[in-house]
């Protein structure tokens, strides 16, 4: 039975959209093309970072993140990201007794602007605060601490990715569940190797009480 949720959070929680224009904007290039040849390395399974260096060959991701925040463009992420069944699925699942949390890849300032948001889950972790990362079995490993589960099968973890969320999640012995929305999660929902490893594939939140209560 599962005990525990645990989201991933862009295209998952969040809407990137605002964020990658911001990268658009930031290397001087039209957000159209951006997004076209962030279609094309998605497409290629390939880690979207890559998308940056198509423009800028060597582009220091850590660098240049730092270069906006003192430009006064930084990380920034407000209630707005977030997709509107956020907080109402959250809540949902709470009130059907689970467990909930939040952990992916993301930076340790990342995780301080989400914890602003006042999600209503029980814990929030981002691999910048644990120095591991998707698609390692460590980061999953950690996911399953960080809830009171008693063993891995225990926890759900959702995501849009194909290789960092389901695959991984499952070889760590998770359940998991694909949420088609972005760009990952629309290209990936028929996969074969998303329907191998995902024990749902889900358009919405709201349908994850329903299906665990049945499961």
């Amino acid at each position: 039975m599962v005990s525990a949720v645990v989201f991933d959070v862009g295209e998952t929680l969040l809407d990137n959209s605002r964020e990658w224009g911001a990268w658009a904007d930031w290397i001087g290039v039209s957000r159209h093309t951006f997004s076209t040849v962030l279609g094309a390395v998605t497409a290629a399974g390939r880690d979207n970072a890559e998308t940056l260096h198509y423009f800028r060959p060597g582009f220091d991701v850590a660098h240049e993140r730092q270069l906006r925040k003192r430009a006064g463009v930084g990380e920034r992420i407000d209630s707005g990201d977030l997709y509107p069944d956020v907080r109402t699925g959250s809540a949902g699942l709470r009130k059907a007794g689970l467990w909930v949390g939040v952990a992916r890849n993301q930076t340790a300032r990342a995780a301080e602007l989400l914890r602003a948001l006042d999600l209503p889950v029980d814990g929030l972790a981002t691999s910048g605060e644990w120095g591991v990362t998707k698609p390692s079995p460590e980061f999953f490993e950690r996911v399953v601490d960080m809830t009171p589960a008693e063993a891995a099968g225990d926890v759900l973890y959702v995501g849009d990715h194909r290789d960092n969320d389901v695959v991984a999640a499952k070889a760590a012995g998770l359940r998991t569940a694909l949420i088609r929305r972005g760009p990952w999660g629309y290209l990936w929902a028929d996969d074969p190797l998303v329907r191998r490893d995902a024990d749902w594939v889900i358009d919405s939140l709201h349908e994850l009480p329903e299906l665990l209560g049945k499961a």
